[in-house]
């Protein structure tokens, strides 16, 4: 290769942004040369590079625009605490088994604590793992922020950037209220998603309470039926994980002063007496 070229050559990878290119070839090269690859090898090996670079790139945008948290994958999850949820159905949801190219939801109801934010959370990782875009995010603030955004007069682009997500995940969507604010914009949001892009809502109370997230009986009817439309829904029924702690910290305590009052009776028995 013409020295001239063979120093422009990084230039040239840069303005053609291929950045996995322009760091590997001079490696791959070397090794080119000394096993004597032809040159369709070498062209082949370089594009490979770049292919898998551009992914590993695109998958780390995808796990930071999501805002998932990190620490909530299936692997931490103990389905032993709600022995009536399907670990194989969870599965097939993670694994993006058709429902979110269907725009179908996902909606998980249960009492506080009982591992719901985990889950779906968990869920939203695995799918992002497969390729899907995923954003999480409290329902009050997503609802704060389309707010913000109708009285700008920039709700339907904002709704517009939300759709770039294959699945927006609410957490704690019976939180809001109706008198909080205008949150007819999440009625809204959920229109505008309908069948064409996935929800995913976590709930402590059944929909018969939702009268108290929208301003309207009407609303939340309509909101209702377009969530439940191709949707599935996971009923948590399970003791709070915080209750649970509270419970095994007591019995820790208990146990600490058995083992004590033994030890005392045993060196009373003895003759020892403790200080």
């Amino acid at each position: 290769m013409n020295p001239s070229t063979l120093a422009r050559l990084p230039m040239m990878l840069t303005d053609l942004r291929l950045p996995t290119m322009k760091q590997a070839w001079q490696g791959l090269a070397t090794k080119s040369n000394q096993e004597d690859w032809p040159a369709e090898r070498f062209l082949a090996t370089l594009l490979e590079q770049e292919i898998l670079g551009r992914e590993a790139r695109r998958l780390e945008r995808r796990r930071q625009e999501s805002n998932l948290p990190p620490d909530k994958r299936l692997g931490n999850y103990d389905f032993t605490v709600v022995p009536t949820l399907s670990k194989a159905h969870v599965q097939a949801l993670a694994e993006a088994d058709g429902w979110i190219q269907e725009g179908a939801n996902l909606l998980l109801f249960g009492p506080p604590g009982v591992g719901k934010s985990h889950l779906v959370a968990a869920v939203g990782h695995a799918l992002v793992e497969r390729g899907c875009r995923v954003y999480f995010t409290r329902t009050s603030d997503l609802v704060q922020q389309l707010q913000s955004a109708r009285k700008e007069l920039r709700l339907p682009a904002t709704l517009a950037k939300l759709d770039r997500f294959d699945l927006l995940i609410l957490d704690d969507f019976s939180y809001v209220r109706r008198d909080q604010a205008e949150t007819s914009v999440l009625f809204e949001l959920i229109s505008e998603r309908y069948e064409r892009k996935s929800l995913a809502i976590t709930a402590n109370q059944p929909f018969s309470a939702w009268d108290q997230v929208f301003p309207e009986a009407a609303m939340t009817v309509a909101a209702v039926d377009r969530l439940v439309h191709r949707s599935t829904i996971l009923e948590l029924h399970a003791e709070s994980y915080r209750r649970r702690t509270a419970k095994n910290r007591a019995n820790v305590t208990v146990t600490t002063k058995e083992v004590k009052r033994d030890l005392e009776e045993t060196d009373s028995q003895d003759g020892v007496v403790s200080q």
